[in-house]
């Protein structure tokens, strides 16, 4: 009995020093576009909860991820380096996420893998897409929980798709012809403005809990809240690293029956799914929100919310107003996105941050909270400083960006970049961030001393990367 007290006593004394180190959350949306959230001046879509980040905390109207696209820019965030310093430059889909050498590489510390060295509980909850075999699998990355997907996408309820309406890209319509074609109870829509048909997310594709498939017949956004809120309630008394990537409002576009009948006066089918997809997600965002209410961890947590890129227009509706094209460019609506961050009692609230940030930053500022052991040079910041007034200046002079052929670099002001079409050639261009944020004049011709400043930049910092080690045309 003195041995289970002794047992005990360590246990609590473990615990009380473990609690000085503060929980760690983030909340990553898919492709959710910058102009998407009550706060950033979305008044169609009601999104209150995750609102309330920015209220209570800061909105960073400048926040940057690495990529503007799913997997490499979840390899940025989690390693708090740029991916192609190690080489994964691309997004494996479909298929090619089981090839083996498409995965975040081994050599490469996660922010799981840091922070359980330094004493916390890990879990992921939602989509990896961080390589889609065995040694990839989250649980041999730092993480001790894991329930979700590795691939890109999954649908929110599989066929017969009760409960939801769910909107599908076809190339063809069943039947032949083009255009929209509505099933008679208005529950089920095919539609080919994209000219493609939806991808097979479900292909070898389970749902996981650790490395066992499950069979989940919840709505998938509200089972990864449901195995979110079990992960604090367990772990409450400990230091905790909660990372909850979300696949909404990634397609394919299903939208719950109460979040439909909520959005009924949106006229357009597409745009009502999506309003009921992202407005699914506030309310778990919230009900995250308020487990941490009441646990009394509020003031010993940071919270990040983000969307890993910006908004693919036309298949989603995702809006990146007023920012120029979206998900897959390096232009500003592919790169820049919904950034907010809370800390109450440390960083002061209703902050509007207005320098560039970027999601290396996470990464960077976790672990020196956690005051962890970092082995490796990162590309990110601590940015707690800057905002509590500790530091003046400027987190970033230079953010770099490459996608293959589409490049970019950002110092100060102004923006170089270069992205050309599929199979085309581009120039390069040129814009003031300042005085045009939507990117619509370009100044290369004009200010060509501009240009050869900032190429000189890019290539400096480029010769500091490396050739990409998979590419889904690479044998």
């Amino acid at each position: 009995m003195r041995y289970l007290i002794l047992l005990g006593s360590i246990w609590c004394s473990l615990l009380s020093a473990a609690d000085r180190l503060p929980n760690i959350v983030i909340l990553l949306a898919d492709d959710l576009g910058y102009g998407e959230l009550g706060c950033q001046g979305n008044q169609q879509i009601p999104t209150p909860h995750i609102d309330s980040i920015a209220k209570n905390g800061v909105r960073f109207t400048q926040g940057y991820v690495t990529a503007a696209f799913c997997s490499a820019s979840r390899a940025g965030l989690l390693t708090g380096r740029y991916q192609t310093r190690f080489g994964y430059e691309f997004n494996p889909t479909g298929r090619h996420n089981e090839d083996p050498r498409a995965g975040l590489p081994l050599g490469e510390k996660t922010l799981a893998d840091v922070l359980v060295d330094a004493g916390y509980i890990t879990g992921l909850f939602g989509k990896w897409h961080l390589g889609g075999t065995a040694n990839f699998n989250p649980i041999r990355r730092g993480f001790d929980e894991f329930y979700g997907f590795l691939h890109e996408g999954h649908y929110f309820v599989p066929p017969p798709y009760k409960g939801v309406t769910t909107w599908l890209r076809r190339k063809t319509l069943p039947g032949g012809g083009s255009g929209r074609l509505i099933s008679p109870d208005g529950k089920l829509i095919y539609s080919t403005h994209m000219g493609n048909t939806e991808p097979d997310y479900d292909a070898d594709n389970p749902i996981l809990r650790a490395g066992q498939p499950v069979e989940e017949h919840t709505y998938l956004t509200d089972a990864i809240t449901r195995e979110s809120l079990s992960f604090i309630d367990r772990n409450a008394n400990a230091p905790f690293f909660l990372y909850v990537p979300y696949n909404a409002v990634h397609s394919p576009l299903q939208g719950a029956d109460a979040y439909m009948k909520k959005f009924g006066h949106i006229k357009d089918i597409q745009r009502r799914i999506f309003a009921a997809m992202l407005s699914n997600m506030d309310d778990s965002v919230g009900a995250i929100l308020k487990k941490l209410r009441a646990k009394n961890l509020e003031e010993n947590t940071l919270i990040f919310f983000l969307s890993d890129n910006g908004g693919p227009t036309r298949e989603l509706t995702s809006s990146n107003a007023p920012l120029r094209e979206g998900k897959g460019t390096v232009y500003e609506g592919g790169v820049r996105v919904p950034f907010l961050m809370q800390w109450k009692g440390t960083v002061p609230k209703g902050q509007t941050y207005d320098k560039p940030v970027i999601s290396l930053d996470l990464f960077a500022t976790s672990t020196a909270l956690a005051k962890a052991e970092v082995k490796r040079p990162l590309d990110g910041v601590n940015i707690i400083p800057y905002l509590t007034g500790q530091k003046k200046g400027i987190p970033h002079q230079t953010l770099y960006w490459r996608l293959g052929n589409r490049t970019a670099i950002r110092h100060g002001d102004w923006k170089l970049l270069r992205n050309p079409k599929r199979g085309k050639k581009s120039a390069w261009e040129l814009y003031n961030l300042t005085e045009d944020v939507s990117e619509e004049k370009d100044l290369a011709t004009i200010r060509t001393d501009k240009v050869d400043e900032l190429l000189a930049q890019w290539e400096k910092l480029n010769a500091k990367m490396i050739d990409p080690i998979w590419q889904p045309n690479r044998k």
